[in-house]
C-alpha cells in the first residue's frame, strides 16, 4: 500500500483559440498563463487544447487529452516515469485522464467534485456515459461527499471501487479571532450579522440573503465575490429598501475572509448545487455556524448543532426561518470550533493515498 507520495508533477491543460490574439470573455485570462510554473517546488505544466466555447463539449475530454498525451510523454522521457495518474472532476478532465492512462498503460484514480456528476451527468447522456466508462476503466474513484458517491454508484460503478473522501481545512489559517468584538468594531459590524462569499451567480443564492434581510430588520448582511451578478444584486438589495444594510466588499484575500468568517454571527450559504463547499469548513474553523440549503453533500458537515443550521428550500422565507431558529439558540462558538477539528487534510491526504493504493494493488501491466 502507498504510503506517500515520493514526487509529483501536474499537468493541468489551458484552452486555446486557433487563431493567436483570440479571446473569448474569461478564457482571455488564460492566454497569459506560462508554459511551466512552480508552486511551493511543484513544477505545474500547462499545454494547450483546442477548445471551442458551447458546441464543443462532447469532444472536449478527447481534445485535452491531445494536450495531455504529449506532455505525459515528455515527462516519461525526462525521467519522471510516474505510477500512477490522479485526475481531479470527471469531465472533460477525468474522462481525458482515462484515455491518457489507456495509451500509457497506467492506473489511474478519478475524484468527483460535484458539478461533474451533479450537473454534466445529468443533462448529457453522452457524457453520462463517457463518465461511466472512464469510472469503470479507474483502480478507484473518490468523492468529496457521499451525494456524489452515491451518483457514481448509481452509474452502475461498483461500491468498492467508489471511496468517499471528505476534504480538510486548514485549522491554522482559519480560526476564530482573539478578541471577536474589537474585530467585529474594527469591521463595523454593529448588528447581527450575516456573511455571504463566493463568485457572484445565481447557483450561489445570495439573492436569497438578499431577500431575507428584508425580513430580519435588525440584521445585516456582507458579502463577498465578485462576478457577473453583482449589479442585480445591487440593484434587489436598492428595491427592497435594504441597501444600508447589505455591503458588498469584493474579493477578499484569505486572511480578510477568515476576519469576516470569525467576525460573523452566522455564514449563509444558498446554493443549488454544491459537493462540499470550502468555505462551509472555513466558516466552522473560525467558530461561526453555517445556514445552508440542504443539497448534495453539505448534509454531511452541517450534521450536529454546533455547525449550524440546514434550509429545507430554497427560498427566502426558509431562510429566515432558518436564521431566526439559530439565532434563538445559538450553538458555543468554542465547540463549532471543536467540531471542524474533525476535518483535516491530514485524514483527507491518508483516505486518499489508500484510494490510490487500491488503483496501485489491482493494476495489471
Amino acid at each position: 500500500m502507498a504510503e506517500e507520495v515520493q514526487e509529483l508533477r501536474v499537468i493541468a491543460p489551458i484552452p486555446a483559440f486557433p487563431a493567436p490574439g483570440w479571446s473569448f470573455g474569461p478564457y482571455a485570462s488564460l492566454a497569459t498563463v506560462p508554459d511551466m510554473e512552480i508552486h511551493d517546488s511543484l513544477k505545474v505544466f500547462h499545454p494547450r487544447y483546442l477548445n471551442i466555447p458551447r458546441v464543443g463539449m462532447h469532444v472536449q475530454p478527447d481534445l485535452m487529452a491531445s494536450a495531455l498525451l504529449p506532455a505525459a510523454k515528455a515527462l516519461v522521457k525526462s525521467g519522471f516515469d510516474f505510477d500512477v495518474i490522479d485526475a481531479y472532476y470527471f469531465y472533460p478532465d477525468g474522462v481525458a485522464a482515462a484515455i491518457l492512462a489507456e495509451r500509457l498503460n497506467k492506473p489511474l484514480v478519478i475524484t468527483a467534485y460535484g458539478n461533474d456528476l451533479s450537473l454534466i451527468a445529468l443533462r448529457s447522456p453522452r457524457a453520462a456515459k463517457r463518465i461511466r466508462d472512464s469510472a469503470r476503466q479507474a483502480g478507484s474513484n473518490t468523492a468529496v461527499c457521499k451525494a456524489l458517491a452515491d451518483a457514481l454508484t448509481g452509474l452502475g460503478i461498483p461500491e468498492d471501487k467508489v471511496h468517499v473522501v471528505l476534504h480538510g481545512v486548514d485549522l491554522e489559517l482559519f480560526h476564530p479571532p482573539e478578541d471577536r468584538s474589537s474585530l467585529r468594531e474594527r469591521l463595523k459590524m454593529t448588528r447581527p450579522s450575516l456573511l455571504c462569499a463566493g463568485h457572484l451567480i445565481e447557483r450561489k443564492g445570495m439573492h436569497f440573503a438578499i431577500e431575507a434581510i428584508a425580513g430580519l430588520p435588525d440584521t445585516e448582511l456582507f458579502i463577498a465575490g465578485d462576478g457577473p451578478e453583482e449589479s442585480s444584486l445591487r440593484k434587489r438589495a436598492m428595491r427592497l429598501k435594504v441597501a444600508d444594510r447589505v455591503n458588498f466588499l469584493g474579493h477578499l484575500n484569505q486572511d480578510m475572509l477568515r476576519d469576516f468568517l470569525g467576525a460573523a454571527d452566522a455564514f449563509v450559504l444558498m446554493s443549488s448545487r454544491e459537493g462540499i463547499a470550502n468555505v462551509i469548513m472555513e466558516s466552522l474553523a473560525c467558530g461561526t455556524p453555517v445556514v445552508a440549503t440542504a443539497i448534495w453533500g453539505t448534509p454531511e458537515v452541517i450534521c450536529v448543532p454546533e455547525a449550524g443550521r440546514l434550509v429545507p428550500e430554497r427560498s427566502a422565507n426558509a431562510l429566515i426561518s432558518s436564521i431566526r431558529e439559530l439565532f434563538l439558540e445559538p450553538p458555543n462558538r468554542q465547540k463549532t470550533r471543536a467540531y471542524a477539528e474533525n476535518f483535516t487534510w491530514t485524514r483527507t491526504t491518508q483516505d486518499h493515498l489508500k484510494a490510490i493504493a487500491q488503483a496501485l494493488d489491482g493494476f495489471s501491466r
